[in-house]
């Protein structure tokens, strides 16, 4: 089997084209991604929700008006902690945050990652229309919307290119039949063959080469779990993979240790589909909070602490259960009461290893 090829996006160069998915909150933090990196990949920060469990937020703030106010500067200072962490940990490897479109603080986040010497901005849950102008001093930051559709990364390329004369410098392209976490698709929309990456990665390319002109790397997301997977990507016509769910079970993944071996002993069939207050159905694992989720119990947490996403059907409509704490209470351990994230791929890891075993048994 040839090596795999070096990847770059904007100014960086990774050794190899693997990109760690961003997931939050606080599964992929600056241990991981410092991991990734030191290791010839590319590791990324999840900047959701950081301050939620830092010493800079107090969560019994009686007042909500101060409470939201303090949630969002604690976000912010608890980004700057992690990004400089993960660059103590990696001093040349190459880092970045990914930061959701739909979250309130999006834009302090994107700016406060792009001012701390971030290398990459990647944006999800909604498409980045201003991000270039969140970075426009740093133009030595590569920005990375991701999509699950060639309509979507034209709309960016036209829209990037008339208002701020440039280009996206990569697109993550998402299987929404495989990825772990949030969907790019509507529920009914899942399974259609036309969102495979055999249809949409050839397709962007295509579009990229030909109309746009530009040799902006496409990254496939979304199922991709090992060696025969990253070819298969690569025979596509991507430029690299990202990667997520593989990466929990490792020693460096941020989560607590309860979460990880959640994963560890998941099986295929407890990969669910389940809907979120953000208005996109979701993949996760099956586990207590899951099967009340799925049955719409009236026991699940409804309140609103954060004000924390632009559309929130718990906050504005009482549906469903407050993502935040759902996530954070996953993150710290608590399985069972917790939302676990999870792609497709769930089940298939046999040990916990080290970040450098894993990326050198998918670049061997």
């Amino acid at each position: 089997m040839p090596p795999l090829p070096s990847l770059q996006i904007g100014q960086h160069l990774a050794r190899y084209p693997i990109i760690q998915g961003g997931m939050g909150i606080r599964i992929s933090g600056a241990q991981l991604a410092a991991a990734v990196a030191n290791a010839g990949g590319i590791g990324i920060i999840s900047a959701v929700a950081l301050g939620l469990n830092s010493p800079y937020f107090d969560i019994n703030q009686p007042n909500s008006c101060k409470r939201r106010e303090q949630f969002f500067e604690s976000n912010r200072l608890a980004l700057i902690d992690e990004i400089r962490k993960a660059r103590t940990l990696s001093p040349n490897g190459i880092l970045g945050i990914n930061a959701m479109v739909v979250a309130q603080d999006y834009e302090t986040l994107a700016r406060t990652a792009a001012e701390e010497g971030i290398n990459l901005i990647i944006s999800g849950a909604g498409l980045p229309l201003q991000l270039p102008e969140y970075a426009a001093a740093h133009p030595e930051v590569a920005l990375v919307p991701i999509v699950s559709s060639t309509r979507a990364a034209r709309i960016m390329c036209r829209k990037w290119e008339r208002q701020y004369g440039r280009l996206p410098d990569a697109f993550v392209v998402e299987n929404p039949n495989s990825a772990g976490g949030h969907l790019g698709a509507k529920l009914e929309e899942l399974g259609d063959r036309a969102l495979e990456a055999e249809q949409v990665i050839p397709e962007l390319v295509t579009y990229l080469q030909q109309e746009v002109g530009q040799a902006i790397p496409v990254i496939a997301a979304g199922g991709v779990w090992d060696r025969a997977d990253i070819e298969r990507m690569l025979a596509l016509g991507a430029s690299g993979v990202q990667i997520g769910t593989r990466f929990i079970t490792t020693d460096e993944c941020d989560a607590d240790i309860r979460y990880k071996e959640f994963h560890l002993h998941a099986k295929p069939d407890d990969v669910v589909i389940i809907s979120s207050p953000v208005g996109m159905p979701g993949r996760a694992l099956r586990n207590a909070f899951v099967e009340k989720a799925i049955a719409g119990s009236p026991d699940l947490e409804k309140r609103c602490l954060f004000n924390c996403l632009y559309a929130c059907k718990c906050r504005d409509e009482q549906q469903y259960y407050c993502i935040v704490q759902a996530l954070d209470k996953a993150a710290q351990g608590d399985i069972e009461n917790g939302l676990i994230f999870s792609g497709s791929n769930a089940g298939r890891a046999k040990h916990m290893i080290p970040v450098a075993e894993l990326m050198a048994e998918l670049v061997a």
